[in-house]
């Protein structure tokens, strides 16, 4: 089934539905002047005790301005501290450490710029894409793009690079995953399985040959490029109605599991997804298949975007609802492990393998409850729907960088951690 409407990031989804009335709308955060940028003054809340209220800590998240017009769609950062945008439009940007835009190019074509990634062996090459194209430019000199490659048919939603840097996965509209080999400058394997736009693909560290991707038919599914063939596949759906049989909460059923982004943690084994229905979704590979570790409720409206930080399995998630929380998946399985909860047996389903594959990805009433305990360990109340997030080094802190419906990018520090 295809569902057809706007893809999460660009405008405010017609698919998602308020759960309550304190979550309608978010209160914009208040501006002031900082040395020529515009910073907000935010509210993050650590952790609750086990007894007693949040404890509340003020932190300013610095505006960076200047560089876009129009609302930003994605971002990435070298391990240099360079960091480049893109928006709609195909506008894209190149930002220093603090903040000051280094050099903007509007791509041919002018489709929104939907996914860029720096490279990791030579920081100031960058990959763009937009429309159904992928530039390859330098990030010195935004005039001319040092190569490009149109190998989709349909719009690109997300980039992936694997550790080696031969092989660049590209996602788009039609649930097709193309994969390039950079040296040969050519596709060598095209992916599809995905029967709905597939908005999310990432390789796994320390697995050249293995991916990871999800899309709007709520699918998740571990690929092999040897086999050129998804070993592994579930659907979040399935999921979604065996949780119906525990505690529902009002307008569960208005938000479909339509999953928007996937992110592997640097282990290479564990990875989780962000769907439409708020929930945050832990699996761990085993072999050819995967298990589900965790499903949690993460945010009241559809989870946008999940970002592990590098080397931990600390876990960023940005919501539809305008909030942005941080997990410890470590302690959380940890504590599973310690207290499993029951399982009742799942009924068979029809697809061979794949049906025996999605076994353990399932969750019941009882996991429900147990996952109602899991708390972020930082939130942040950003205040608008959030396209695109990621962790990294700003001027040698930890930082957290944000991209939203507006033209500005936020970067909160994670100095508290």
């Amino acid at each position: 089934m295809r569902v057809e409407g706007k893809k999460q990031g660009r405008t405010p989804s017609s698919l998602t539905a308020p759960l309550s009335p304190e979550v309608t709308s978010a209160k914009a955060p208040r501006s002031l002047s900082l040395m020529g940028l515009e910073a907000a003054s935010e509210v993050i809340a650590k952790r609750r005790p086990r007894t007693g209220s949040p404890v509340i800590l003020p932190i300013m998240a610095v505006k960076w301005t200047g560089g876009h017009s129009s609302s930003i769609l994605c971002l990435n950062a070298s391990k240099e501290g360079l960091v480049a945008s893109g928006a709609e439009g195909g506008d894209l940007v190149a930002w220093g450490e603090d903040g000051t835009p280094l050099g903007h190019v509007q791509l041919e074509g002018a489709d929104d710029v939907t996914s860029v990634l720096f490279s990791p062996s030579c920081p100031t090459k960058l990959y763009a894409s937009h429309g159904e194209t992928i530039s390859v430019l330098d990030i010195r000199s935004l005039k001319e793009p040092l190569d490009h490659f149109h190998v989709n048919d349909e719009e690109i939603n997300c980039l992936s690079l694997n550790e080696t840097e031969s092989l660049l996965a590209s996602a788009d509209d039609s649930g097709a995953i193309k994969i390039l080999d950079l040296e040969k400058k050519k596709v060598t394997r095209s992916l599809k399985r995905h029967s709905n736009i597939c908005s999310s693909v990432a390789f796994r560290p320390q697995r050249p040959q293995s991916l990871v991707s999800c899309g709007l038919d709520m699918q998740v599914m571990l690929w092999s490029l040897q086999k050129a063939r998804p070993v592994w596949i579930t659907n979040l759906q399935e999921d979604e109605t065996e949780e119906m049989e525990g505690p529902q909460s009002p307008g569960q059923l208005l938000n479909p599991a339509l999953a928007h982004s996937v992110s592997v943690a640097s282990c290479g084994n564990v990875f989780s997804c962000g769907a439409e229905d708020g929930k945050v979704r832990i699996f761990r590979v085993m072999g050819v298949k995967c298990e589900r570790e965790l499903g949690f409720k993460g945010h009241a409206l559809g989870v946008s975007q999940v970002c592990f930080l590098p080397e931990s399995h600390l876990l960023l998630t940005g919501g539809n609802d305008g909030k942005i929380r941080l997990w410890d998946v470590n302690s959380e399985m940890e504590k599973k492990q310690k207290s499993p909860a029951k399982h009742t047996h799942r009924k068979k389903t029809k697809g061979g393998a794949c049906s025996k594959q999605r076994g353990k990805s399932g969750a019941t009433g009882a996991d429900e409850e147990e996952h109602a305990k899991v708390l972020p360990k930082l939130d942040i109340e950003h205040g608008e729907k959030v396209n695109w997030l990621l962790s990294s080094k700003i001027k040698g802190h930890q930082s957290i960088l944000v991209a939203d419906q507006t033209s500005c990018l936020s970067v909160y520090p994670l100095n508290e951690l």
